[in-house]
């Protein structure tokens, strides 16, 4: 995501929270901490269950090759990563460099499903218009396996500023917790090689290889996160992509960049989450580095808080090819700018080696 958002927006009713104070009008060293059963709710699971089924129990291609066809750049790449040494073709519909919740696929788009064997999207209503297109034009046994809903059943969705839960839209970010991201590979993994079994020995060597760096870098975040005081545990994003991340690591998302409204935020709104930011003492707010906002750079700049845009969460870093241009990659330099900002060590991520030697040939549209 390379172009610049043109116009922000704010939500309205923004909220933060989580400073303890005391009588004297100081704030502790506590923070309201989000809980792992967040959301935990009864609910319907029943879409995960059958997007679990279906990405696992994909049917064998008559062929020796399988062409894949994926949405989000996370995604396109944990499919190149395991398809690396393999007959197995991945490509990429979402150009890098676009707000993949209003991702309007083009004509072309539909000629390139047309040719799939398996579509893998994110699901969670992340890219909807895409997801409509390849249902109508996919070919006799071709599959769309929803990963993201498979990862996360509706009893652990996340509902925030700028998915509230009266839209009906969970928040679909669940790749910034390496744990879903863990079952992202394994179910991934699973339909690739139901769809081309040939393929099972090397795929299941590539799942080897990524599952055990997706938990190398979640124990680092864990040690580097500890360093964090606990206080200063407090995200202000340009967008809301760490929910799952929050959660995991148990962060309280304060306040977001509502990215589907394109109104800015009136003087008002603005004047009140100045005084909030203050009152919370949050040491850093967090902008995009694709997705500019003047909005978070303003009130950095009128309350004294350090305004860091180096955030990403589909957007790769690098160019495609290297290895820093993977989930792994972004997700370590998220975890390093978080750390660092929010005043604590991130030495234990920096020091994760994220390149597996594996060659990841999957197009990426830019």
């Amino acid at each position: 995501m390379r172009k610049a958002l043109l116009a922000t927006a704010f939500c309205a009713s923004l909220v933060l929270s989580g400073c303890s104070q005391t009588n004297d009008n100081t704030t502790t060293d506590s923070v309201s901490q989000p809980s792992e059963d967040l959301n935990q709710n009864v609910a319907d699971d029943s879409a995960s269950e059958a997007a679990i089924d279906t990405c696992i129990n994909a049917p064998e291609v008559s062929g020796k090759t399988l062409n894949v066809v994926t949405t989000v750049s996370p995604i396109t790449n944990i499919a190149g990563l395991l398809a690396a040494g393999t007959p197995i073709k991945v490509t990429g519909l979402i150009p890098e460099g676009t707000n993949s919740h209003t991702f309007e696929p083009p004509p072309s788009a539909a000629k390139t499903i047309a040719s799939a064997d398996l579509i893998i999207v994110n699901g969670l209503n992340l890219e909807d218009p895409l997801k409509a297109l390849a249902e109508s034009n996919k070919k006799d046994g071709a599959v769309i396996c929803e990963v993201g809903t498979a990862v996360l059943p509706k009893s652990e969705w996340v509902y925030d500023f700028s998915f509230p839960e009266e839209a009906g839209k969970p928040n679909p970010h669940a790749w910034t917790n390496p744990p879903h991201m863990l079952r992202y590979v394994d179910y991934i993994r699973r339909a690739m090689t139901s769809m081309l079994p040939s393929t099972i020995p090397v795929v299941d060597g590539n799942y080897v290889k990524l599952s055990n760096l997706v938990t190398t870098l979640d124990n680092a975040m864990k040690t580097a996160s500890d360093t964090v005081p606990v206080r200063n545990r407090k995200l202000l994003t340009y967008h809301d992509s760490f929910a799952y991340f929050a959660r995991h690591f148990k962060y309280e998302v304060i306040g977001a960049i509502q990215p589907q409204s394109f109104s800015d935020p009136s003087p008002t709104d603005i004047a009140g989450i100045i005084s909030q930011v203050k009152q919370s003492q949050v040491p850093a707010i967090f902008g995009s580095e694709v997705f500019p906002s003047p909005v978070l750079e303003q009130i950095g700049n009128e309350t004294g808080v350090k305004y860091v845009d180096s955030l990403r969460d589909d957007d790769l870093p690098g160019e495609p090819g290297d290895a820093d241009h993977s989930w792994a990659g972004l997700m370590k330099q998220d975890f390093i700018t978080i750390v660092r900002n929010l005043g604590g060590d991130a030495s234990a991520v920096e020091a994760v080696n994220i390149d597996l030697g594996l060659e990841d040939k999957a197009y990426y549209p830019q």
